[in-house]
């Protein structure tokens, strides 16, 4: 089988359709990608982790209680988020606490937090997980990840790939105030960054911050592609990335709990990493469990020690799918659509934030569009866009408010802002490198001014 994935080189280029497969280090008993050639290999291969995981999850105070007996995974019930939360701190832990490398928690962006701790041996498959992109990470390669660190995951995450990698990595933590947005464009600029891990929305705050600072096109030449995660994102702000920063945009798929789930092809199709983590679809109306599906994602990671998780259901909505695909990868696509009581119902009819986002960016680039906000009302879409000069605002609002109307069939009211208004320039100008405590005034000083900024 040829794997058109690259790992540990620096070629450029959206793909590698010659690269080699990714080998964990040495010592390693994890499969490595391509070590299968059939969908009845990678079933055989899932089917003979769930025996190890169900007697590992049974040392676990919450499954110990739980699993009374099962011998399969069918005879297991759902994990749910509030499991994890009422078990917190350690009710999941399935090794002795001495063993546990690292405790991490989510972000609670659409809820409470939930707790998430690694083993040491766990971290070496996370990172031959997050290594595998279709444009690969080497020694030649400086990485800015620009992703909380903190409790969260995927800052240290991407760090220690990155290193073990040979790249050169750039701890750009975005909820650090020493790490404004003029000092963001600098690094990357000055360093010469080749790849950056971050949402999707960072990358056009870059571009903003690059051209208040008045670099003007191709403001990162030196940027081979851009690693994506933690938000949707739409095919048209994926396209719009891309053309603005002349780099292709690797998307990626996971959480806190279990890390990177999946991870873009060179044809553009997302495939679960199977080979490491069993999906499963449930349907909440029928609450029929299938391989293959639409519905909520259910996930049983193979590897996983530290917590073990059986049929953990992320509540995210999925389109998963069993078949070829020209890239030659044998695991499953995935479609993410959303999570649940996400959207809002406008005129009867159900809106996501990507449906409009498509049509956003789907404006001709030469209006300027990067940022924009919507309010969803009863009867009506309220949008506000972002257009910079005073030439095609007009014909921006008219054009976006038709699309709205005609492609997703409700009535649509859209007014342009200007520059500033949505992303405050502050924001992107502040040269704020940190905020630290001052005790001693001299007699002329005000002391009431107790912050050094800078």
């Amino acid at each position: 089988m040829t794997v058109s994935v690259s790992t540990g080189t620096n070629g450029s280029g959206t793909g590698a359709a010659h690269a080699p497969a990714h080998t964990p280090r040495t010592g390693s008993t994890l499969p490595a990608l391509g070590d299968w050639t059939t969908f009845d290999g990678l079933r055989a291969l899932q089917e003979e982790r769930v025996g190890p995981m169900l007697r590992g999850a049974a040392n676990s105070p919450f499954y110990a209680a739980r699993l009374d007996g099962a011998r399969t995974l069918s005879d297991v019930g759902l994990t749910s988020k509030a499991d994890l939360r009422a078990s917190y701190p350690f009710g999941m832990l399935g090794v002795p606490k001495e063993r546990l490398a690292t405790y991490h928690e989510s972000s609670g962006s659409t809820g409470n937090p939930t707790p998430a701790y690694f083993t040491e041996a766990e971290w070496t498959d996370l990172a031959d997980r997050f290594v595998r992109k279709t444009v690969g990470i080497g020694p030649a390669d400086t990485l800015l990840v620009r992703i909380p660190y903190g409790l969260v995951l995927a800052g240290h995450m991407a760090h220690w790939a990155a290193m073990r990698s040979g790249a050169t990595v750039v701890p750009g933590d975005c909820r650090s105030l020493a790490v404004p947005y003029p000092r963001v464009v600098r690094v990357l600029r000055d360093l010469e960054v080749t790849l950056t891990w971050s949402t999707p929305s960072e990358s056009l705050l870059w571009v903003a911050a690059a051209r208040a600072a008045g670099h003007g096109v191709d403001p990162f030449p030196a940027l081979r592609a851009l690693y994506v995660a933690g938000e949707p994102l739409s095919g048209a702000r994926r396209r719009r990335i891309e053309e603005i920063l002349k780099a292709p945009v690797i998307e990626e798929y996971g959480c806190t709990e279990v890390g990177p789930l999946a991870s873009d092809c060179v044809h553009g199709r997302m495939h679960f990493w199977a080979d490491r983590v069993l999906p499963e679809v449930y349907d909440p109306q029928s609450g029929d469990i299938t391989a293959e599906g639409t519905g909520q994602l259910v996930i049983t990671p193979l590897y996983r020690e530290a917590m073990p998780l059986l049929r953990y259901n992320l509540e995210d909505l999925v389109e998963l799918r069993y078949g070829d695909c020209p890239c030659g990868w044998k695991l499953p696509t995935v479609r993410v659509l959303g999570r649940l009581g996400q959207g809002y119902t406008v005129d009867a009819k159900r809106l996501g934030q990507v449906q409009v986002e498509e049509l956003v960016y789907r404006l001709p680039a030469a209006y300027g569009v990067l940022f924009w906000r919507a309010r969803a009302e009863v009867d009506r879409l309220v949008v506000q866009i972002e257009v910079p000069g005073a030439g095609g605002g007009g014909r921006a609002a008219a054009l976006l408010a038709e699309m709205v109307s005609g492609e997703l069939g409700v009535r649509c009211e859209v007014g342009v802002v200007p520059e500033g208004t949505l992303v405050p320039r502050g924001l992107l100008a502040q040269r704020l490198d940190a905020m630290k405590p001052r005790r001693l005034f001299g007699p002329e000083e005000d002391w009431d001014n107790a912050v050094v900024r800078g």
